[in-house]
């Protein structure tokens, strides 16, 4: 991949939804998006000065009206301002 963010922008890799409970029981689309939409993993970084403490690999929560959808190799990714990034998972 040839995406690099610049300034203060993260590059985000949508983690896949659950499509099944532990218990086996399929979910409908809208139900398993609601949950887990806003978590990602982190990519990319731009080098800007918010960026602390955020690192390529890490899991993350972010507003889920934020960023600009992109599509490399048939992936798709989330390019979000830091600001939008609101709790590190793990």
């Amino acid at each position: 991949m040839n995406i690099k963010p610049i300034g203060e922008r993260v590059l985000l890799k949508p983690i896949k939804k659950e499509e099944k409970t532990k218990s086996g029981i399929l979910l409908s689309s809208k139900l398993s998006n609601t949950d887990t939409q806003n978590q990602a993993e982190v990519i990319a970084l731009g080098k800007g000065e918010k960026l602390e403490g955020i690192k390529v690999g890490d899991k993350v929560i972010f507003n889920k009206f934020s960023g600009n959808e992109i599509e490399d190799e048939d992936v798709k990714y989330l390019i979000v301002n830091a600001e939008d990034i609101l709790a590190i998972i793990g």
